[in-house]
């Protein structure tokens, strides 16, 4: 017979399973439809999942009842079914793995996203139906995952040690940078949930293994109970209608040591995981011995410092006319014009996720004190919400006389969204775009909120063209035509080069008049996607992003779509961090722009966490390179 969960933890780590969702999606099933209730119209499937999990390592097997609660499945009209599909996830669990596994009911939050306002009182009962139902069915004890709101967790944390005793494990949703949930400490937080009888608190979801590292880190030696961790496989992509994740099962492998040394007891996947991924953390945690962990063993996360940029010593801006304060003068040549005649730069600022815009107009000064020739701006990169880059557009050109460049985004807007957006765009004088697909919502900072796709970013690059000829989205006249010049986006960092340039040329015979690509980090590719692409009849911005510091090197390698790192840059940026970091990663940055000036005359640089000092030095250092080349 095998041991209490509780004293299991406090003997050996155990390994979790991975995603069901995703691993369902990734096996064909469509999304929209009730994941759950294959818990009673295809068991044999949930059951083959678990078993799939169960035979990669996992000892700790997750229902098929995240969101088996009343309030999600009257979604689809199952209102009546509550109690029999949380019954069958425990039974299809149990007896689809071995008797050494726990089975332990899964229960998402229900007040995320559009059922926020649900009421206290209604949210007592819905949560009662379904643990009650699951501790009916007999679960080793409960999950309450991917929780956002610490009086919603406790809500239900009361709920189970009222109806039982059995082992709850609360995890909570929070993003790589988050250090507090509901304005408290997570310690403090984590603290109140122990006080309430919980049995286990960590993460899963919205972070991959680098995020969810850091929030430990932020509470190791202030938390007493075992800590267990689910984080997503990276950041989704989304290429060809279909959802993929990048962080690799060697990569889970190492992070489960990591999370193993902080003490973390309960290590496995969330979103994109598959059993491959579980099958590696279990390998690498085989014979581990838990050790007790110190408050000052491991390195607290870094947080952002504040900048202080000294205005640049500006260098000549060459035959064309630089734009002057208060506005882009009308005359000044659009960025292709430009790029033809000279090296020309484009920084990339992330738009603030709060009102405060100081920090973001501030490193736009220093940006054009130092002479780049636009700012660009991403449309809520990796679906997470932040101010409107329309917005910042229009007070870039007003307030600092800096050309503003902005993403556009296929997932937010349908089709009449998309033409009113531009439109917008056209009356403020805003020519310069950037057609992408945009990250899936699901896995962003709202993730009940949906992703359009109305148009790919071939169609939404053909769209805006058409707006150039004065004709709109529908095929009627616009009366005047507009002036965008329409940017496509490119990933050289895959294994074969020459497909991506085929799509790149289908971008290119869709209309886009000049290319911006991911970052870079390896010499030798940049020299293969210069000879790769001579050929093409429109400039490429080759994309140059510093690195911040040795774990955010890891995070981009890792868990970031259309990033890869050399090995070269991998081992230099090792365990460096702050300044020391930083400065690294500019110089890294710089002998990548030794070479990107030898083959392409468009630079783009991007910002990593605000740092804009960054960006100004090899903003610098480019016209640097362009004097000493030029006499």
């Amino acid at each position: 017979m095998k041991p209490d969960l509780r004293e299991a933890l406090g003997a050996r780590i155990l390994t979790g399973d991975g995603a069901m969702g995703t691993y369902l999606y990734g096996m064909g099933f469509p999304v929209g439809v009730s994941y759950e209730e294959f818990n009673v119209l295809r068991p044999e499937v949930i059951a083959d999942v678990h078993r799939r999990y169960y035979e990669a390592g996992a000892r700790v097997i997750e229902t098929n009842t995240f969101s088996a609660n009343l309030a999600s499945l009257s979604n689809y009209g199952l209102d009546n079914q509550v109690e029999a599909i949380n019954r069958a996830g425990v039974q299809i669990a149990r007896a689809a793995v071995g008797s050494d596994a726990y089975i332990v009911g899964a229960v998402g939050s229900i007040r995320a996203g559009k059922r926020r306002n649900i009421g206290m009182q209604q949210l007592e009962q819905l949560f009662a139906q379904q643990i009650d139902a699951l501790l009916g069915a007999g679960a080793d004890g409960i999950l309450l995952e991917t929780f956002y709101d610490l009086e919603e967790a406790l809500l239900a944390l009361r709920i189970a040690r009222k109806l039982s005793n059995v082992p709850v494990l609360c995890q909570f949703a929070v993003e790589k940078e988050a250090v507090t949930l509901d304005g408290q400490p997570l310690a403090a937080a984590f603290d109140r949930l122990r006080q309430e009888g919980a049995d286990v608190v960590g993460f899963n979801c919205r972070s991959g293994p680098n995020g969810i590292l850091r929030a430990i880190d932020s509470i190791v030696g202030d938390v007493e109970l075992p800590l267990s961790v689910f984080p997503n496989a990276g950041i989704p992509d989304y290429v060809d209608g279909k959802y993929k994740f990048s962080a690799t099962p060697e990569y889970f492998a190492e992070s489960a040591r990591k999370f193993a040394d902080r003490g973390a007891r309960i290590i496995g996947g969330c979103c994109g995981t598959t059993p491959a991924h579980i099958a590696a953390i279990a390998k690498a945690l085989d014979g581990y011995a838990p050790q007790p962990v110190e408050a000052d063993a491991v390195q607290p996360a870094v947080q952002p410092e504040a900048i202080v940029v000294q205005p640049a010593v500006a260098p000549e801006p060459g035959p064309i006319k630089a734009a002057e304060a208060g506005g882009i003068i009308e005359a000044e040549p659009n960025i292709v014009e430009l790029v033809k005649q000279r090296h020309t730069v484009i920084v990339e600022l992330d738009p603030p996720r709060d009102l405060n815009i100081q920090k973001f107009m501030d490193g736009a000064k220093a940006l054009k004190a130092c002479k780049a020739d636009a700012v660009t701006m991403a449309d809520n990169s990796l679906a997470v919400t932040r101010m409107s880059n329309i917005a910042l557009a229009s007070l870039l050109q007003q307030q600092v006389g800096i050309r503003p460049l902005v993403h556009i985004a296929c997932r937010d807007r349908n089709l009449i969204g998309t033409q009113s957006h531009m439109m917008g765009l056209d009356a403020l004088g805003i020519d310069h775009v950037l057609a992408v697909t945009g990250d899936p919502a699901r896995f962003g900072d709202l993730p009940d909120s949906s992703s359009v796709y109305d148009l790919t970013s071939f169609e939404m690059i053909r769209m805006i063209k058409q707006l150039n000829e004065g004709v709109a989205f529908s095929g009627k006249p616009l009366k005047q035509k507009a002036n965008f010049i329409t940017g496509a986006a490119f990933n050289p960092n895959v294994k074969y080069l020459d497909k991506a340039i085929a799509r790149l040329e289908k971008k290119i015979d869709s209309g886009a008049d000049y290319i911006m690509t991911q970052p870079v980090y390896d010499n030798e590719l940049i020299i293969r996607i210069a000879e790769a692409t001579k050929h093409l009849s429109v400039p490429i911005f080759i994309g140059i992003m510093p690195l911040a510091s040795g774990r955010n090197a890891e995070y981009l390698h890792n868990e970031v779509p259309g990033i890869q790192l050399s090995d070269e840059v991998r081992k230099r940026m090792a365990g460096l961090e702050g300044e020391e970091g930083r400065a690294e990663g500019v110089k890294i940055a710089e002998e990548l722009l030794d070479t990107a000036l030898e083959h392409f005359n468009g630079i783009y640089l991007i910002t990593p966490f605000m740092f804009y000092d960054m960006t100004v030095k090899l903003t610098e250092y480019v016209w640097q390179k362009t004097r000493e080349k030029t006499g």
